[in-house]
């Protein structure tokens, strides 16, 4: 009985000391580095505001609503294998691939209805359509698109906001990295972003 009193109270102690080190200081220490400048903004998500108000994270890509598809004035992320509707958006709430291997039948379809409702959007022929335009990806919430992609929706961009094609091409260049798809990507949120403001002045 003295043994067994003995062992309770050392494995006590033992839980309360790692409740103490993994649940209070850990995290506060995790948090605290994240508090550090230039690790601050990845660590509460990366969040942009504008006029004070949270308008999405650079790291997730919502696609844009046009309240008149006829007169979209917005540039478009890759699709979302989560949208019932070919070219998204998808529930940002959640996040997937459709796990549908490239010779499969209902993959393909989407895709070549991807390519003709996107190549009807921007008034150009189905072959000009970049494959990340019509491919969702793992996630299907990728923040950024090819500037193949960018640059197939600059003149209607353009056409319907009444920005010049030259300075939307500038944005464009402006708002291309390499981060997000390990090649020069345009972050489609700041680029709206950008048109927008451009478009208020």
């Amino acid at each position: 009985m003295k043994i067994l009193l003995k062992q309770s109270a050392a494995g006590l102690r033992v839980l309360l000391v790692l409740t103490v080190l993994l649940g209070v200081v850990y995290p506060l220490g995790v948090w605290a580095v994240g508090q550090i400048p230039g690790l601050q903004a990845n660590a509460e998500g990366s969040v942009i505001t504008q006029n004070g108000q949270a308008v999405g994270s650079s790291l997730i890509g919502i696609d844009p609503v046009a309240a008149d598809p006829a007169n979209d004035p917005w540039f478009h992320n890759r699709p979302s294998a989560g949208s019932s509707d070919p070219l998204g958006p998808g529930d940002p709430s959640t996040s997937g691939a459709s796990n549908k291997s490239a010779d499969n039948g209902d993959l393909t379809k989407l895709i070549q209805d991807r390519k003709d409702a996107i190549a009807q959007r921007e008034g150009v022929t189905p072959d000009k359509v970049p494959a990340d335009a019509v491919t969702a990806s793992a996630s299907g919430l990728d923040p950024s698109i090819s500037v193949a992609y960018a640059d197939l929706q600059i003149a209607r961009v353009a056409r319907v906001t009444g920005v010049t094609e030259d300075k939307v091409r500038q944005l464009v260049e402006d708002n291309t990295t390499g981060y997000g798809i390990g090649i020069p990507g345009v972050n489609v949120l700041k680029l709206n972003l950008a048109v927008q403001a451009v478009e208020s002045r």
